[in-house]
């Protein structure tokens, strides 16, 4: 009997890809859902899409968590600002905030798409209220308060000065005050520490105007440990993606993960005992060995240091990495005897194999990383 053809692509490229990046709508509504049953539904979720919303495709996961219900987006600056506003992707009118302080030159593209501007100092505050009286329209800012970050946003002592000057702009709109935890599942009581600055000092700008403002601090750590901290608004973002932020979590939601990590297997082979695998040989078979490779390496975001380190899921089964983790290749040791062939899907990480926080422990990283490493060559595949 003749040998079949293989399969050829009548398109430009070639259908089958080397490597993939499942991602389940599914597991996002459904995570989506259980942070909305631990607030109870008493504030509103902002969804955090910030980093091509941690390296899922922000189009998709907006598009899901608007259709969930979810009407608030944090981004990190106007660059992604404008592209979720004009992708297509939300059908409503949605509530987008970027979170950096921005350039001079960035203000009027606040302007221009109704992006929430995020204030953190009295200079930006009179650049953005001049720029945006040449265009003789209201900019709509959020003031972010440092209270123990040590990153961005205005001290304390000086936030009222903040809100009464943009008070007094009729080209400034004050849409919402917020803040970020330094270590939401600490228990040293320093979160505590900053939200009680936060909550005194919004507090008393809301007894100086009479009504109230948008408050918002909490971020996945708090949703889960700090109740007192949920406000008007969360901010949710590693848990909408199927991971906790830390293991010491007061409470832990069965939250599944969004992405699963594959690639294919694309070549195996035989070795004697003694034969060293890799750049600086770093791996010896012990015996005889069969040794699959893997099409996909760091440039795909599957980090160097894991190298001798992580497992890979084929076949149901087990793997153990060897050797250096290249650039685009790694290898598996398949033992004596396997049921791998060449074209075999490897599950790297996600739902079926070990998970991104797994692997974020071998690398001395977090789940964060994991994900946003997922490289724009591993096609995104929505399931």
């Amino acid at each position: 009997m003749d040998n079949p053809k293989p399969c050829v692509s009548a398109g430009k490229m070639p259908v089958e890809t080397m490597t993939q990046a499942l991602v389940s709508l599914g597991h996002l509504t459904r995570n989506t859902r259980l942070i909305r049953e631990r607030i109870d539904g008493k504030t509103r979720i902002m969804g955090i899409v910030k980093a091509n919303a941690y390296g899922h495709n922000v189009h998709r996961v907006a598009e899901t968590l608007e259709a969930s219900g979810i009407e608030d987006f944090g981004v990190a600056n106007i660059h992604e600002a404008i592209e979720l506003k004009t992708g297509g992707a939300l059908k409503k009118t949605a509530r987008i905030l970027a979170f950096s302080s921005p350039l001079p030159s960035h203000i009027e593209f606040f302007l221009k798409y109704g992006i929430d501007m995020t204030l953190c100092d009295t200079g930006t505050l009179q650049i953005a209220r001049d720029i945006a009286a040449s265009h003789n329209k209201t900019l709509s800012v959020q003031v972010k308060v440092d209270t123990g970050m040590g990153r961005l946003g205005i001290a304390p002592s000086t936030a009222m000065e903040m809100f009464r000057e943009i008070d007094q702009s009729p080209y400034l709109e004050l849409k919402g005050i917020y803040t970020h935890f330094a270590d939401s599942t600490s228990t040293d009581g320093f979160t505590e520490k900053q939200l009680g600055v936060f909550k005194t000092l919004t507090a008393e700008y809301e007894h100086s105007v009479s009504c109230r403002v948008l408050k918002h601090a909490a971020n996945s750590g708090a949703i889960l440990s700090l109740q007192d901290s949920w406000l008007d608004m969360v901010r949710p973002g590693i848990l909408l993606y199927g991971y906790h932020p830390a293991k010491n979590t007061l409470c832990r939601l069965d939250v599944q993960p969004v992405m699963q990590f594959e690639a294919k297997v694309i070549f195996i082979k035989t070795v004697a005992a003694g034969t060293t695998v890799s750049y600086n040989r770093t791996w010896t078979a012990p015996g005889p060995r069969h040794i699959a490779t893997i099409a996909a390496g760091y440039a795909d975001g599957y980090f160097r240091a894991l190298s001798n380190r992580s497992t890979i899921m084929i076949n149901g089964k087990t793997y153990q990495q060897v050797g250096t983790v290249t650039m685009d290749q790694i290898m598996v040791d398949l033992g004596t005897q396997h049921d791998v062939k060449t074209g075999d899907k490897a599950i790297l990480f996600g739902w079926e194999g070990p998970s991104a926080e797994e692997l974020a422990e071998i690398a001395g990283t977090i789940s964060y990383e994991t994900l946003c490493s997922v490289s724009s060559r591993v096609k995104r595949v929505f399931v």
